[in-house]
């Protein structure tokens, strides 16, 4: 008895090994959570040149977030279709929407993952020898949220002599970092599927209870509009509360601005709320001082910052992640402002700085930072005079097409640029740029900054919203 007794343990103890060693000893590769063995489906799925499709190699634009990007057409390539027709809807460039995958928002709402999806995209196209993008069928197709978006598969080919084009879109679902939309209904379904089925049984990233260590989950950091416009980079990734009137909306943006009172200027910022309806407008309304909670974050296509992901919940107004009115009935400043000092001014600011010595005792010093002028008041309002206008130029198409861009001279010879969105007259038919050439104007607007695609330096402008806030002296 005492013999088979020893037996047994023996069997149940290999039995017991070879148990572990199927869970333990053959986890996937990739570094993430999971027990069972990773297959990378993406790789499997080839680009086939000969295909029906349409394709394009690109080249980046603008780096948008995990789901959007937007290129540029390789005119000079042997994988173009008709490149400088097929995309003048978009001026020419492709504003491209991955097909078959959704990931956590990174822009106007910030959810764990976003910034992790996007870094992952952003990172693969970077270091790409080169990038197509690939309709689903026998055309271009754009997506139906009126965005002009085309949605597309996108193929990178990483360097090296003998590397093939892998699939973006793919490889996002398969890492976890977004959920499917209509996985299974395009033209690598199988594989899309493949992908996101083994991600969530693996349970990686958007399909685990994992902490995403980027996303700010905690408490608002208080800071005056003044703090964070001086020290913005400090404040990058990071949840603020700010408050300031709000002066102007634009483009699922509004802008909202505080005196401070020891230099006498306004200090700005832009706030950017998205496709959100309901009450966050309510709130994000001309007039109201706000006390704004969200995310700083950079807006690649503006080069500048931008507080982003705030919300309201109206059926829970004590939520501290509220963005709440604090009075309605405010005046925008629009303070008046020299073009010269937007554009060529500094401004010396002084600043506080907590600051802990070996024992951990805190004590505040003042620290003085020089500004350019136009940076320190970057979304604030103002009223510049007497500028005459010495060029005019129109945006031709996109969704732009009728906007104007002023180049004008101040009395004292600055330069300066006004840009205006599609502006309209009181029977609504668009403004022309000869309203304007060669007049004398003064104008009210925000101050933007703005820099072409392929320069390293931007300039400080003035964008006007309304037809009413140039006057032609």
């Amino acid at each position: 008895m005492k013999r088979f007794k020893t037996l047994f343990l023996a069997i149940l103890a290999v039995v017991v090994f070879a148990l572990c060693a199927a869970c333990g000893g053959d986890n996937n590769d990739s570094g993430k959570p999971g027990n069972k063995k990773f297959v990378d489906y993406a790789s499997a799925v080839k680009l086939d040149l000969d295909s029906n499709t349409k394709k394009q190699e690109v080249t980046v634009k603008l780096y948008i977030d995990g789901d959007t990007t937007h290129f540029n057409p390789v005119l000079n390539s042997s994988v173009a279709t008709n490149p400088k027709s097929d995309f003048d809807e978009t001026d020419g460039y492709i504003k491209a929407r991955y097909i078959a995958i959704n990931t956590p928002e990174n822009t106007g709402k910030i959810e764990p993952w976003g910034s992790k999806a996007a870094k992952f995209v952003r990172e693969k196209l970077e270091t790409a020898q080169s990038i197509i993008v690939e309709s689903d069928d026998d055309k271009w197709n754009i997506d139906s949220s009126g965005s002009m978006r085309y949605v597309v598969w996108v193929w990178y080919k990483p360097q090296g002599e003998d590397a093939e084009y892998h699939n973006l879109n793919l490889e996002v679902l398969q890492e976890g970092l977004a959920l499917g939309s209509s996985v299974f209904n395009n033209r690598y379904g199988q594989a899309a599927l493949n992908a996101m089925s083994q991600a969530r049984d693996l349970e990686f990233y958007v399909h685990s209870d994992e902490k995403d260590p980027d996303f700010p989950y905690g408490t608002a950091i208080p800071v005056t509009l003044k703090e964070l416009r001086c020290n913005v980079e400090d404040y990058d990734g990071q949840k603020v509360k700010v408050e300031g009137v709000i002066t102007s909306e634009f483009s699922n943006s509004v802008y909202i601005e505080d005196l401070d009172v020891e230099l006498g200027i306004y200090f700005g910022f832009s706030v950017y709320y998205g496709y959100q309806s309901g009450a966050i407008l309510d709130v994000l309304s001309m007039g109201n001082r706000v006390s704004v909670v969200g995310v700083v974050s950079y807006w690649e296509g503006g080069g500048t910052y931008q507080i982003s992901g705030v919300s309201y919940n109206e059926y829970d107004p004590e939520l501290s992640s509220n963005t709440t009115v604090v009075s309605e009935g405010n005046q925008s400043a629009f303070a008046e402002t020299s073009a010269k000092d937007i554009v060529e001014g500094t401004i010396t600011v002084a600043l506080e700085k907590d600051t802990k010595d070996e024992d951990g005792n805190a004590t505040t010093e003042i620290e003085e930072k020089v500004l350019a002028y136009g940076e320190a008041i970057m979304s604030s309002s103002v009223t510049v005079k007497n500028l005459t206008v010495i060029d005019t130029y129109t945006t031709k198409t996109g969704n732009s097409a009728g906007a104007i861009s002023l180049t004008c001279q101040s009395e004292d010879g600055a330069i300066i640029v006004v840009r205006t969105e599609v502006l309209k007259d009181e029977n609504g038919e668009i403004i022309k740029e000869e309203k304007y050439a060669g007049k004398t104007i003064t104008v009210k607007g925000i101050v933007d900054y703005y820099k072409q695609e392929g320069q390293e330096e931007g300039s400080y402008q003035v964008k006007v919203y309304r037809a009413d806030y140039i006057e032609i002296l």
